[in-house]
């Protein structure tokens, strides 16, 4: 008997989990449990989970492939691990609410992020629940906004990295590699077949088939609904803590208040399917 206790975060979204140790292995009933929660959940919370990269790697291709991003380092002989480091010379430049490369045919099904160094204060992440957010919406506008598409980019969401000195030659493949997308605006989980809200900040650039005015409208208007407090947690991070987030239905947004500060983290992200 696997005795894995999850407590809830928020009544909304998120769960903390105790009894499991990430560094070993897991046998089948802990996939199961673990997997069975995230979809509960949405996202998980561990503490004290001092693993390696080889670990890390391990426990994500339980669930599925890694993707690497094409815009962040990898840890050295593990190119499916992103290192996301932040400090003085290097601030973070993602201040949106986003669901993680949305720019892709095929976006993640989620992403493991495990702190190596924190600041010593600030740097928290917040999360929110896309199926709440769904829920919350009218029935009207659940059946406007159903039959929707909207436009995701690549270049739109690092437009900042671009502008820098040399961004574009640097980010030269990623742009052939990501050209414009498009997804549908409610998106159904694949494995839940709970809808939820699927543009965001970072990466939609617009709804086809509207003007600039109104898709603007609709979506400033959703991107202010997804972060209604009743939809969202917040996760205070501690060396060796975890997040596994499931990026289908799904999102989040670093709190950069620790500026100038050192912070790193390592990334796994984990292979999706067509939105839908």
């Amino acid at each position: 008997m696997v005795d894995i206790v999850f407590i809830k975060a928020t009544v909304g979204v998120g769960a903390f989990v105790s009894g499991i140790d990430l560094g070993v292995k897991l046998n089948e009933e802990e996939k199961v449990k673990l997997k069975e929660a995230l979809l509960q959940y949405q996202v998980l919370f561990f503490r004290d989970q001092d693993i390696s990269a080889e670990n890390q790697l391990d426990l994500a291709l339980l669930f599925g492939d890694p993707v690497s991003h094409p815009a962040y380092p990898h840890v050295e002989g593990f190119p499916e691990i992103n290192i996301l480091i932040n400090d003085k010379e290097n601030p973070s430049k993602i201040e949106k609410w986003h669901t993680d490369m949305t720019f892709m045919e095929c976006p993640p099904m989620g992403s493991i992020l495990k702190a190596d160094t924190i600041p010593p204060c600030g740097g928290d992440t917040l999360f929110s629940s896309m199926s709440a957010a769904y829920q919350g919406l009218s029935d009207k506008m659940q059946q406007f906004l159903s039959g929707l598409t909207a436009t995701h980019d690549f270049a739109y969401g690092f437009r900042e990295s671009l502008e820098e000195p040399g961004g574009r030659i640097r980010l030269a493949d990623a742009i052939r590699s990501f050209p414009p997308i498009e997804h549908p605006v409610i998106r159904t989980h694949p494995e839940t077949g709970q809808k939820g809200i699927f543009v965001n900040g970072l990466f939609t650039r617009c709804i086809k088939g509207m003007s600039d005015k109104e898709s603007s409208a609709i979506l400033s208007m959703l991107y202010e609904h997804v972060t209604e407090p009743e939809y969202t947690c917040r996760f205070c991070w501690e060396e060796n803590s975890i997040a596994f987030w499931d990026n289908r239905i799904t999102q989040h947004k670093p709190v950069n208040d620790y500026f100038p500060d050192y912070r790193k983290m390592r990334r796994v992200t984990i292979k999706g399917d067509r939105p839908v």
